[in-house]
């Protein structure tokens, strides 16, 4: 009898120890060589297991517990057949089945005019109840709502009992590591956050003008989140110190943009990184973003895909968030919060205007970004939205960059 033993494998560098999250085979199934038969949760990815060899599984460690790198979790017996396959069934000859005649149901009679309807002193008590007349029989004559109908009538309960039930679940090591990471943060860095608003009239036009174009074109849909990549690119070009990180005693500054995209998953909060942002078309960030988000969403990320961002995007508006303070995510300098899209009344050249605003915001560790560039880099980003045209030129003003000046 051959048998495989099945390691768990090391997920990256600095994971010792994964969970097992969920068997997708059962004890004694006969699987098949490359076949997926286990998802393992480590604090930063869920990776899957493959089968080494087709035979019979036994499961050797149960949903749930946490195993250190290299433990066998189960065991495949390469020595037994695949199953034959079950003879398909004949399909039944259909009984042949006498038609017959639809007959019409008889006819209700109709209720009289008075059914239902509730005499003005019934009227005026059902309302003080808060009971539908629908809710009603009515004793009258033609079955209208008397007086004597209204008062027996009771209210029906709007509220279900209270339940003192409590469930209790296991942390998943992700969101283990994730809690373990927000409360660090918060001990470790000098974390601010400052705020701005941004008019997002220019952009919001240069979607509904070129989104069904842009669609047909490059096959993704042209959302806010790739402007947005883009500016911070731009600022963080402008204000390098955002873009840095603090190792040991020293300052490593990037000279370019992995920008991490917050993206809510069943497992969790990941952050897929876009790799050298700074250098692709607003149509190969949107790809990007819907390909890792897909993936982040159906737990398929590698560990590779959600290390080394330099700066991290998150978007609590399409939860219905006004404004938030986001929590830096370490070793990483600042985060940019994005928020919902309201209509406000905005000062415009001495006039209010109702103009599309969403409030964004900036938090970032005072001990590498002086208030001085924090807010530099959000206004930065402010106006790159705002006048969408600055990102041709750079950042810059295109005017003074047409005249050279």
């Amino acid at each position: 009898m051959a048998v495989v033993e099945m390691k768990v494998p090391s997920p990256g560098e600095s994971i010792t120890e994964v969970q097992i999250a969920r068997w997708l085979k059962k004890d004694g199934d006969y699987v098949e060589k490359d076949e997926e038969i286990c998802e393992i949760d480590s604090d930063k990815a869920t990776l899957t297991l493959n089968a080494e060899a087709s035979g019979q599984i036994r499961i050797l460690v149960a949903e749930g517990e946490t195993v250190p790198v290299g433990k066998v979790v189960c065991s495949i017996d390469s020595s037994v057949a695949a199953p034959a396959a079950k003879p398909k069934a004949e399909p039944k000859a259909a009984s042949a089945v006498a038609a017959v005649p639809a007959t019409s149901p008889a006819a209700k009679p109709a209720k009289a005019a008075a059914a239902g309807i509730p005499s003005p002193a019934a009227d005026k008590i059902l309302r003080e109840k808060g009971v539908q007349a629908a809710q009603v029989n009515g004793s009258g004559p033609g079955g209208r709502i008397t007086k004597a109908d209204a008062m027996a009538a009771t209210p029906a309960q709007s509220r279900k009992p209270g339940s003192r039930v409590e469930r209790r679940e296991k942390m998943s090591m992700l969101r283990k590591r994730v809690a373990e990471r927000l409360v660090a943060v918060k001990q470790e860095t000098a974390m601010l956050t400052t705020f701005n608003d941004v008019d997002m009239s220019a952009i919001m036009a240069i979607r509904k003008q070129y989104k069904d174009t842009f669609k047909e074109t490059h096959g993704v849909n042209l959302g806010f989140m790739s402007f947005f990549t883009k500016a911070v690119c731009e600022a963080l070009a402008a204000f390098p110190a955002v873009n840095a990180r603090i190792d040991g005693s020293e300052l490593v500054y990037n000279d370019y943009c992995d920008i991490g995209i917050a993206v809510s998953a069943p497992k969790g909060l990941m952050v897929p990184v876009i790799r050298n942002a700074e250098s692709l078309s607003l149509a190969e960030i949107e790809s990007t973003i819907l390909e890792l988000a897909g993936r982040a969403r159906e737990g398929k990320l590698s560990l590779e895909e959600m290390t080394g961002g330099t700066f991290t995007i998150t978007n609590g508006g399409v939860f219905g968030s006004m404004l938030s303070t986001p929590i830096i995510n370490p070793p990483q300098s600042a985060i940019l919060g994005m928020h919902n899209i309201v209509e406000r009344p905005v000062a415009v050249q001495g006039k209010v205007e109702i103009r599309p605003v969403m409030y964004v915001a900036l938090s970032y560790d005072h001990r590498i970004i002086d208030g001085r560039e924090s807010v530099g880099f959000l206004v930065k980003v402010k106006q790159q939205l705002e006048d969408p045209i600055r990102m041709l030129f750079g950042g810059g003003d295109p005017m003074r960059s047409l005249l050279g000046l």
